[in-house]
C-alpha cells in the first residue's frame, strides 16, 4: 500500500505574516474587550452598581494582562508559534460566551479563565512582529493596530447581533477565532527553542526593577487614562445622557475611538525615524489628555463629538509600539516577557486599579470620576520625558 506524502506546510514571512499577526490581533482583542459593551446590560440583567462592574474590569484585566510578563516567559521557552494560536483559540470560545452566562458565578468563572487566552497571545505574538522586518517600530505598530480595530469592529457586530437576533448568536463568532488561530499556528514560522543558558526566569526581578519596570509604570499611568474612557463611556452615555442600554451611538463611540487607536499605533510606528520616539511618546500623551476631556463637554453624536473621540484615541495609544519596542531592546534575551510587561502587565495593573475609579465613579459621579482618570497621562509624560530614549538606537 502506497503512503500518501505528507502535507507541505507554508511558512509566510515579510508583509504576509505581519498582516496575518495583525489580523490574529484584531480578532484576539475583540473577544478580550467585548465586556464592555455589555456593561450595561449586565448592569440592567443582575441589577448591579458601578464598584461591581468595575470588578469584572478588574477580573478581566488581570486575568488577560497582569499574567502577561510569566506567560511571555513561557512563550520563549516552548514557542511562540503555539502558545499564540492557542491562546487565540481558548480565549475567543471562552469570551464569546459573556451574554449568554446564566449566573454571575458563571460570568466570574468565563472572566477569569477565559481572560488567560489573551495573555499568552499578546507576548508570544508580539515577539514574532518584532522579527518580521528590520523597522521594528513599524512592524509592532502594524501588529499592534490591529487590536484596536477588532476591538473597534465587535462592539457595533455584537450590539447588531444582540438587538436583531438575540444573545445566543455572539458565540458563533468565536468560530472566526478558531480559524484564525489554526491559521496563525500553520502558517507561522517555527521557532528555534532557547538554550538552557538563555533560557528565560518565570519571573525576572531585574526586569520588574529596572528599566523596563519603569517603562511599565509609564504604561500603567497611559492604560489608566484608556480603560477610565473604554469602560466608563458607556454608562456615561446612558447614566448621564439616558441612551439606552443598547443604543447604537455606544457601539459607534466605542467604534471610533479604537479605530483612531489603531491607527495611531501605525502612525507612531511609521514616524518613528523621522520625529524620535521621545517626541512621539511624550507629544502624543499631552494631546490626549485634554482631547479625552472635551469628549465629556460635548453633545453625543454630533460631528464634533466624534471627531474629538477620533483624536482621544488617536493619541491616547500612539505610544504604545514605542513603549514596547524600547523595552524589548532592553531584553534582547527575553523579548516576549519584556513585550507581556509593556502589552500587558500594564493593561491589566491599570485595570484592577479601576475598581478604585468605580468607587469613585459611585460617590463622586461618572464626569468627575473619567476625568481623574484621563489626568493619568500628565505624570505619564513627566515619567517618560526622563526614560524614553530621543531617537532608535540604530539611528542615535
Amino acid at each position: 500500500m502506497q503512503m500518501s506524502p505528507p502535507i507541505k506546510r507554508v511558512t509566510l514571512g515579510g508583509f504576509s505574516l505581519a498582516f496575518l499577526l495583525s489580523l490574529a490581533h484584531a480578532m484576539n482583542d475583540a473577544f478580550a474587550n467585548i465586556l464592555p459593551v455589555f456593561l450595561p446590560t449586565l448592569q440592567a440583567r443582575f441589577g448591579l452598581g458601578e464598584a461591581a462592574l468595575a470588578g469584572f474590569v478588574a477580573l478581566i484585566s488581570f486575568s488577560s494582562n497582569v499574567l502577561q510578563a510569566p506567560a511571555g516567559a513561557l512563550a520563549d521557552r516552548w514557542g511562540r508559534r503555539r502558545v499564540a494560536a492557542a491562546g487565540l483559540i481558548a480565549g475567543s470560545v471562552l469570551m464569546s460566551l459573556i451574554p449568554v452566562v446564566p449566573s454571575l458565578m458563571a460570568l466570574v468563572l468565563i472572566l477569569a479563565i477565559g481572560g488567560l487566552g489573551s495573555a499568552i497571545f499578546h507576548p508570544a505574538a508580539a515577539a514574532m512582529a518584532r522579527d518580521v522586518g528590520k523597522r521594528k517600530g513599524l512592524a509592532v505598530g502594524l501588529f499592534g493596530s490591529g487590536g484596536p480595530f477588532g476591538a473597534a469592529v465587535m462592539p457595533i457586530v455584537a450590539l447588531w447581533l444582540l438587538r436583531e437576533f438575540g444573545p445566543h448568536t455572539i458565540p458563533w463568532l468565536a468560530l472566526l477565532g478558531i480559524a484564525l488561530g489554526l491559521a496563525l499556528f500553520w502558517f507561522s514560522p517555527q521557532q528555534s527553542r532557547p538554550s538552557r543558558a538563555t533560557r528565560p526566569k518565570i519571573f525576572d526581578p531585574k526586569l520588574f526593577f529596572g528599566p523596563v519596570g519603569v517603562l511599565a509604570f509609564v504604561g500603567i499611568l497611559r492604560a489608566t487614562a484608556y480603560i477610565s474612557f473604554l469602560n466608563a463611556f458607556p454608562l456615561y452615555l446612558v447614566g448621564v445622557h439616558g441612551y439606552a442600554t443598547d443604543a447604537p451611538i455606544i457601539g459607534y463611540a466605542l467604534a471610533v475611538y479604537q479605530v483612531a487607536a489603531s491607527a495611531g499605533m501605525m502612525i507612531a510606528g511609521a514616524l518613528e525615524l523621522r520625529l524620535g520616539r521621545r517626541l512621539l511618546v511624550v507629544g502624543s500623551m499631552l494631546i490626549a489628555f485634554p482631547a479625552l476631556l472635551a469628549t465629556l463637554f460635548v453633545t453625543p453624536g454630533t460631528l464634533a463629538f466624534y471627531v474629538i473621540v477620533f483624536a482621544a484615541g488617536l493619541a491616547t495609544n500612539g505610544s504604545i509600539p514605542l513603549l514596547v519596542v524600547s523595552a524589548q531592546d532592553l531584553a534582547p534575551n527575553a523579548v516576549a516577557s519584556a513585550t507581556g510587561m509593556l502589552m500587558g502587565f500594564t493593561w491589566g495593573t491599570a485595570g484592577v486599579l479601576y475598581i478604585g475609579m468605580g468607587a469613585l465613579q459611585e460617590t463622586l459621579g461618572l464626569t468627575v470620576a473619567m476625568t481623574i482618570g484621563f489626568a493619568a497621562l500628565i505624570p505619564s509624560a513627566f515619567v517618560a520625558s526622563r526614560v524614553v530614549p530621543p531617537r532608535t538606537p540604530s539611528s542615535a
